[in-house]
């Protein structure tokens, strides 16, 4: 593999930075983020316009039939400047019915997932709190070539501004995926603020809901390794927002250290606030290898990304929590004010712990599939 960005990627990852910078800067992710659903429709648009929404869609779906390490490359971009948007939730739906759907299901679904005008996101955490199989309870009941489901799904990413869901249920021993758009009878969610308050969580309610037999994901025929891919593709996407938080925080830390004068000299100059800004150098660049090989995985080899998703996530988790930790300790007192930006960045360390599984879970894999 080439352990470098092509030219390509590195214009899209211009290009995301400058449109950024431009559209989105730190006062209208703040604005924004006070928004009931810390959702702009406007800057949505913008994105779909720019491809971002159908990066992974093959282009006869009106995707441009990129790779996942191009959306990673993308990610790093958002996670640097905190984007407040269901970019990741619609890239995992689409992904979702790229791998499993048919060619009907994707020329009905990828199309307006593309275009923005459908937002999607996985549906897969239930009152157990548990990811993968175990964790599944919720029950479909046989009604012709389709199922009623009637139940809830937990801590759903951006389920206020969410149209489409993918939800996996039980049909006696198998998992099945089922796609339940929020217009259809019965279905009702509702959206929680987190400590991060650029992301929104909450409940999916199910009552009595019809997926018909064309909803259901027939690709998806092992369903149980199917999660597994899911939840794989979900770590290594928040892994990449996490790193260009983690080295916008770093950036944000170091140029204070800089400029912050204690006893006559600048507080970069002492061992003390030194050696945490090189460790989290270190931090930022380990996890990038660990996350853009995971990404590579996912296309140039399947069989190896289990283990590759739980090395990038179990990493990064823990030193997205050290980075988000020191830099605001850098900044002493005033980085806990809502002033500062580095609070922010804190939080968004938070938010990415334990989603698609915290650093324990992922040791756990990791320990489990490589066989130690």
């Amino acid at each position: 593999m080439n352990f470098g960005l092509t030219e390509e990627q590195q214009i899209l990852s211009n290009v995301a930075r400058r449109f950024l910078e431009e559209r989105a800067p730190m006062s209208t992710v703040r604005d924004v983020m006070e928004s009931p659903d810390a959702f702009d429709d406007k800057l949505w648009s913008a994105m779909a316009e720019l491809g971002w929404l159908g990066l992974i869609v093959d282009e006869e779906y009106g995707g441009v039939g990129l790779g996942f390490v191009d959306l990673a490359v993308l990610l790093e971009e958002t996670g640097r400047g905190l984007l407040p948007a269901p970019l990741i939730s619609t890239s995992l739906a689409a992904a979702a019915i790229s791998d499993f759907g048919s060619d009907e299901q994707k020329k009905r679904y990828l199309t307006s997932l593309a275009d923005g005008s459908a937002i999607g996101t996985l549906a897969l955490l239930e009152d157990s709190d548990v990811l993968g199989r175990d964790g599944v309870a919720l029950t479909g009941v046989k009604e012709g070539g389709g199922y009623r489901l009637t139940g809830a799904k937990r801590f759903v990413h951006d389920v206020g501004v969410a149209t489409l869901f993918i939800v996996p249920f039980r049909a006696g021993s198998d998992i099945v995926f089922g796609v339940v758009q929020s217009s259809t009878e019965g279905v009702g969610s509702r959206s929680h603020r987190t400590m991060d308050e650029t992301k929104r969580m909450g409940d999916l309610t199910l009552d009595n809901v019809l997926v018909a037999e064309d909803d259901v994901l027939a690709g998806a025929a092992d369903g149980a390794r199917a999660l597994v891919r899911l939840l794989d593709l979900a770590a290594v996407a928040v892994t990449a927002e996490m790193i260009g938080a983690m080295d916008r925080a770093r950036e944000i830390t170091t140029q204070y250290a800089k400029d912050r004068i204690q006893f006559g000299a600048p507080i970069g100059k002492y061992q003390g606030v030194k050696h945490p800004l090189a460790e989290m150098y270190v931090d930022v660049e380990t996890s990038r290898s660990l996350l853009y090989y995971a990404a590579w995985c996912v296309q140039e080899k399947p069989e190896a990304l289990p283990l590759a998703a739980a090395r990038a996530k179990a990493y990064a988790s823990e030193a997205f929590t050290r980075i988000g930790t020191d830099g605001v300790q850098l900044h002493g007192a005033i980085g806990f004010t809502a002033e500062y930006d580095i609070q922010l960045y804190l939080k968004r360390s938070k938010w990415a712990l334990p989603a698609f599984g915290d650093a324990e879970f992922h040791y756990e894999r990791v320990a489990s599939l490589g066989g130690y």
